[in-house]
């Protein structure tokens, strides 16, 4: 952080709601309007010699984090894993029967939820069922997300068997204050334990996810915490924002907001994880991940040619993405699908043989020229304007005039960006407000007036 100054007044002003770009546009404008049969139309578009992502939801969790931004549901009734394999099952033969043939995986994704919240053998079913109806490539990413709390070392042997190749240990904070502020009692011999038998079984990219911003987080805490992490030398780092968003996540309410940084510390916190894995020798990626140099993640930063999809950060860049189970998004025929989210209308949907779609959006064409501006900010930090012209068809000076002329008068002052006549340039100041830049691509973002909170804060 020394080649990087960061004062209050940058922070104040550019500390603002934000999207984290996960989509663009984001899931704020999905709508109701997009139908099963609209779905079963775009899956009928995924041509025989295209490859496609495959992320399928395991939502269950014994316990809920108050933390926790994902789509969850919290339960001690194991039984309830099995019905819901079975509606898996189902939705996969409806997809299935949609295509023209069984699609080919290059990229597949079990999260949560707790995937491991699933027995072995469960995990083993529904494995099986993937292998039925889809056609899971050698060279396929495959990754899951595991909690070392209910991880077994049985577990571990079943997804090593299965052939998964990457998994992500969720962390957050080791210190003891804030895992009971938060509602995550983890201890780090069970983190330990566990990541040091995934190394056993030789799995390809181990990732450890950790939080800034949770309450009662200090520098003092955070920094053990970054140093067992730095022991450990993951392959991969997620340093992600705690999301502050009660209006969307009712449970984050029972958080005491008085124990929460300030937006100046919580920044010092990310700062702290950014020098720490800067100095242990690891490469940022995109706004809030770190890979090793050797790590494809790493090599694919280098070569800008890095992609960011639902599934987060990938060297993968399947044209189309089927999402499997409740809450899920996909991303298929120039539009995105997100799937029921409630356990009750999921299962109704499929009884009635009917894909459980609950909402939707089709790509514009402006649409689909900002996604691909925004992702490759996101990803690489870097635009090519011939690249655009040649994609697109358009001149970039008068397509994006409102948009060049706010990045010179904001961002390029500030040195977040450098515009020339044929590029533009995240500098590594403007990598830590990546999301402010991209907000002034995104067209909604400028349309939306309400007082209404929608999005989390950028700092």
């Amino acid at each position: 952080m020394d080649r990087v100054q960061v004062d209050a007044d940058l922070l104040r002003r550019y500390d603002r709601p934000g999207p984290r770009y996960t989509s663009y546009p984001t899931a704020v404008e999905f709508h109701d309007g997009f139908t099963p049969q609209a779905y079963a139309g775009r899956l009928r578009q995924i041509q025989a010699d295209e490859t496609i992502s495959l992320y399928i939801h395991l939502p269950f969790c014994q316990h809920r984090c108050t933390f926790c931004g994902c789509h969850v549901v919290a339960t001690t009734k194991k039984e309830i894993a099995d019905r819901y394999l079975d509606y898996l099952e189902e939705e996969m033969k409806l997809v299935r029967s949609q295509l023209t043939q069984r699609p080919r995986v290059v990229q597949y994704h079990w999260g949560g939820g707790t995937p491991t919240y699933f027995s072995p053998e469960q995990l083993q079913r529904l494995h099986r069922s993937v292998n039925a109806h889809f056609d899971l490539q050698a060279e396929a990413e495959q990754a899951v997300e595991v909690d070392p709390r209910v991880t077994t070392p049985e577990h571990i042997e079943v997804l090593a068997d299965l052939g998964f190749n990457r998994l992500s240990l969720g962390v957050q904070d080791l210190s003891p204050q804030v895992q009971e502020a938060i509602g995550r009692n983890q201890d780090e011999t069970q983190t330990r334990r566990l990541f040091e038998l995934c190394r056993e079984r030789d799995f390809a990219s181990i990732n450890i996810d950790l939080i800034y911003g949770l309450p009662r987080q200090t520098s003092d805490g955070f920094g053990r915490t970054l140093e067992t992490v730095l022991d450990l030398r993951p392959d991969r780092v997620a340093l992600y924002s705690y999301a502050h968003v009660p209006w969307v996540k009712g449970h984050q309410k029972k958080i005491d907001t008085d124990l929460l940084p300030a937006p100046q510390d919580k920044f010092a916190l990310f700062a702290q994880g950014l020098g720490a894995f800067l100095e242990g020798g690891y490469q940022q990626i995109g706004m809030d991940h770190f890979a090793l140099p050797q790590d494809e993640l790493g090599r694919a930063r280098r070569q800008r040619r890095l992609h960011r999809n639902f599934m987060g950060y990938t060297v993968q860049r399947a044209p189309h993405m089927i999402g499997l189970g409740i809450s899920s998004i996909g991303d298929t025929g120039g539009a995105y699908v997100q799937n029921c989210k409630k356990l009750s209308t999921y299962y109704a949907a499929l009884d009635q043989g009917e894909l459980p779609v609950e909402k939707g959006y089709v790509l514009s064409p402006d649409d689909a020229l900002r996604r691909w501006v925004i992702t490759e900010l996101m990803c690489n930090a870097h635009l090519d304007w011939k690249n655009v012209e040649d994609r697109f068809g358009v001149s970039y000076s008068d397509y994006f005039a409102r948009e060049l002329e706010e990045l010179a008068t904001g961002p390029a002052v500030d040195d977040f960006v450098r515009i020339d006549p044929g590029t533009l340039e995240v500098t590594p100041l403007g990598q830590l407000f990546i999301r402010n830049i991209c907000m002034i691509f995104d067209s909604y973002l400028q349309q939306k007036k309400s007082a209404a909170p929608i999005f989390s804060r950028t700092v």
